[in-house]
């Protein structure tokens, strides 16, 4: 088996690969992350995840480099991290009583090959309704502020779910563990 390398610097990405009992190490890739006109979210994420494993490869020329990258979005808005309270709150009040998809891209690229496997995993919150005060004890407590869709799902955001739904409720937290054993099992990476 090749070696495994996450292309990320998320401590959630790597608390959920370390799931799976394989050995791993992490970079953090460094590429242009901006959306491009015209883009939809799916092929965003799709986009990232790739860009993020290949932008690793000279680096790491023997690997399976896994690359991945999420969006929140809530009707036709792509809600990014908010990195303040204000777009916290501001995004969080949005979201209440309504449901927001979450796309998580994931990329797996041999980079002895240059095979590279993409898919894009939905997953969907249906939201409770929010008050400002719910809201602002939740922010201060948590402070989500990396977070798309800013709540923790891992944490103390559950709270704040009337329901979810989804083919893997790992991809919520940013890396969808079912479709990458998937992924893995194609290059002849068995687990357990």
């Amino acid at each position: 088996m090749l070696p495994l390398l996450l292309a990320s610097s998320s401590p959630y990405r790597r608390e959920l690969l370390e799931r799976l009992r394989l050995p791993f190490v992490c970079a953090s890739p460094d590429i242009d992350e901006s959306h491009r006109p015209q883009e939809s979210a799916i092929a965003l994420v799709k986009r990232l995840a790739q860009e993020k494993a290949i932008a690793l490869a000279a680096r790491f020329p023997d690997h399976l480099i896994i690359g991945s990258d999420q969006v929140a979005v809530l009707g036709e808005q792509i809600l990014g991290k908010p990195h303040t309270f204000e777009r916290a709150l501001e995004q969080l009040s949005a979201s209440s009583g309504k449901s927001v998809s979450f796309l998580t891209g994931l990329a797996l690229y041999n980079s002895q090959t240059g095979h590279c496997q993409v898919d894009c995993v939905p997953f969907t919150v249906h939201m409770r309704e929010l008050s400002a005060p719910r809201i602002s004890r939740y922010l201060h407590a948590e402070q989500p502020y990396d977070c798309a869709g800013s709540f923790k799902a891992e944490g103390l955001g559950v709270s704040l779910f009337r329901s979810t739904e989804g083919p893997d409720a790992t991809s919520l937290i940013g890396l969808p563990l079912i479709r990458l054993v998937d992924m893995l099992a194609e290059q002849g990476v068995e687990i357990p």
